[in-house]
């Protein structure tokens, strides 16, 4: 009897699992058209988080469309940032241009593949999607960013920060769009976040 009691919950708990990460589709066009917006900051004070030192380095807020989402519940950062979006806008918010992409998130990095000739520009791609280590700043933005399913629109607000931790540690955020690579993953501190 147990035995049959366990394997339903394991199994419920696979189907909710799944329900959560199943992709959102859209009709062809571009539904995030907009650039994030950031705005320098050169005096905000740090603060001290857990067992962290933030530093925020820009005003930041975006719409995007969610490509991917990744929780982290191990690494060295899973404390502080336990999820990372893979996050698209302009011509990568476009579910015609999405078809042709494979995307992935592993290693705190995001990963595209073009199954053929790439939809648009090699340029395009790099310069309207990114990866984004996302800190919550309270319970609501923790919730939201938990359970948001790729496809889904979501709004953030909050800023850019450097991190250093009290071993010496320490994480970076890029403030650049078109970079790519390591050190190309913005770091975000959310306050506000909403989904669409």
């Amino acid at each position: 009897m147990w035995k049959y009691v366990v394997i339903a919950f394991v199994v419920l708990i696979g189907f909710f699992s799944w329900c959560s990460q199943r992709t959102l589709h859209h009709a062809p066009g571009i539904i995030a058209p907009d650039i994030p917006v950031q705005e320098t900051i050169n005096d905000a004070d740090p603060f001290t988080y857990k067992d962290y030192t933030i530093k925020p380095v820009a005003a930041f807020k975006l719409k995007a469309r969610v490509l991917s989402r990744e929780r982290y519940r191990f690494d060295r950062c899973a404390e502080l940032s336990p999820v990372d979006l893979a996050l698209g806008w302009g011509p990568m918010s476009d579910e015609a241009v999405l078809n042709k992409l494979k995307i992935s998130q592993m290693g705190r990095f995001f990963y595209w593949k073009a199954s053929g000739v790439l939809p648009i520009p090699l340029e395009q791609i790099c310069a309207n999607a990114s990866n984004m280590h996302m800190i919550p700043a309270n319970k609501y933005a923790r919730r939201i960013l938990l359970k948001v399913r790729p496809g889904q629109i979501i709004e953030i607000e909050g800023y850019l920060v450097n991190v250093s931790g009290r071993d010496g540690m320490t994480w970076q955020t890029s403030l650049s769009r078109t970079d790519t690579g390591r050190g190309a993953c913005e770091l975000v501190w959310v306050e506000k976040a909403n989904i669409r």
